[in-house]
C-alpha cells in the first residue's frame, strides 16, 4: 500500500472521528480542498461513495462503515511497522505489543513493565488483555502481539522462559467465622455463597476445577468479568471466592487463606520463533523482574 493511500485512509478516519471535513483537515494539518480531493480519489479507487456530505457535516455511508475497520487496521499495521524499523536501530526506540491474561496484567505485568521502562524508556509497550485462554493464544499465533506473559500454550515452539507459578487463595468477607485460620480446604466452603468470574473468563473454569476436585459446584450468586472487582465484592459481604494471590491489594479488609492442598498455575513469558532482538531483550527482562508473589501477601495471610 502506497504512502498516499495510507494518508487517504488517515483522512477518512479523521472525518469519521470529527464528523466534519473542515475539522478533519485541521486535525491532520492539511487544507480542506486537499483533504476533499484525496477522499474523492479514495472513493474512486474503492468504487463507491464512502462519505455522505451534508450542510451539517460529513458522515460515513454504509459502505464507509464497512470499509473503516480495514482502514484502521492498515493504519495501525503501518504504525507497528514503523516502530519495528526504529527498534532495529540500537533497540532505543520502537513499540512492543504485549499479550496477557486479565488477572496477570493486574498482578504480574506491572513489575515487568516497570523494569522494562527503566532500561528502555523510549520503547513503548502496548498491552493487550484477554479474559479467555483461546483468545490469548490466538493473539500470539496471529501476531496481534509480539510477546506474551501467561500460561504457555501447549506445544509452544517459540522461545519461552518459565516465570514460576502463581498461587490461588481463598478470600472471605471481614468478620467471617474462619478468620484467624491460615488455611482452608475448598470443601469447607462448599455451602457458602460464592463470588465467581463470568463463565467466559478463563479463571472461572480454573476455580470450578478446584471446586470440582473438592466434590462440589460453587453456588455463584454474583459473577464479574473484572478481575479486580472480585475482592471488592467479597469485602462487601456478597460471598467467598478463590483468586490468584497476586491480584490482592494490601488494603484488602477480609480474610485470606491458603488452600489445602495448595493450587498453583504455572506462567511463562514467550514469543514466536526467531524473535527480533528487541523482543528477545523483553524476554530476558521479564524473566528476572516478574513478581508472582506480592510482598504484602504474608501480611494478608496473617
Amino acid at each position: 500500500m502506497s504512502i498516499g493511500t495510507l494518508r487517504q485512509l488517515e483522512y477518512l478516519l479523521a472525518v469519521a472521528e470529527t464528523g466534519s471535513i473542515s475539522d478533519a483537515a485541521a486535525l491532520v494539518h492539511v487544507s480542506q480542498p486537499t483533504l476533499s480531493q484525496q477522499l474523492k480519489a479514495l472513493e474512486k479507487t474503492v468504487g463507491t461513495p464512502l462519505l455522505e456530505r451534508t450542510p451539517r457535516g460529513a458522515h460515513l455511508t454504509p459502505a464507509g462503515r464497512a470499509f473503516l475497520p480495514g482502514a484502521r487496521q492498515a493504519i495501525e499495521g503501518a504504525q507497528r511497522a514503523t516502530g519495528a524499523a526504529r527498534a532495529v536501530a540500537g533497540m532505543v526506540d520502537g513499540q512492543l505489543h504485549l499479550a496477557s491474561m486479565l488477572s496477570i496484567a493486574l498482578g504480574v505485568v506491572p513489575s515487568v513493565l516497570a523494569a522494562w521502562h527503566a532500561r528502555h524508556p523510549q520503547v513503548d509497550v502496548v498491552l493487550h488483555e484477554y479474559d479467555g485462554l483461546d483468545s490469548f493464544a490466538t493473539a500470539m499465533t496471529e501476531a496481534t502481539a509480539d510477546v506474551a506473559v501467561g500460561p504457555l500454550p501447549d506445544a509452544w515452539e517459540g522461545p519461552h522462559h518459565a516465570l514460576g507459578a502463581e498461587e490461588f487463595v481463598a478470600i472471605l468477607p471481614p468478620g467471617d467465622p474462619l478468620a484467624g485460620r491460615t488455611t482452608v480446604r475448598p470443601a469447607d466452603l462448599a455451602d457458602r455463597r460464592w463470588v465467581q468470574y463470568k463463565q467466559t473468563h478463563a479463571l472461572a473454569g480454573h476455580v470450578e476445577r478446584i471446586c470440582t476436585e473438592a466434590g462440589f459446584t460453587p453456588n455463584a450468586v454474583t459473577r464479574s468479568t473484572q478481575t479486580a472487582a472480585i475482592p471488592h465484592l467479597v469485602a462487601a459481604g456478597l460471598g467467598v471466592a478463590i483468586v490468584p494471590a497476586n491480584v490482592l491489594t494490601p488494603d484488602f479488609p477480609g480474610t485470606v487463606l491458603r488452600l489445602t492442598p495448595r493450587h498453583r498455575r504455572r506462567l511463562a513469558v514467550f514469543a514466536r520463533p526467531a524473535p527480533h532482538p528487541l523482543i528477545a531483550e523483553f524476554l530476558a527482562v521479564a524473566r528476572t523482574s516478574a513478581r508472582l508473589h506480592p510482598a504484602h501477601l504474608s501480611d494478608l495471610l496473617g
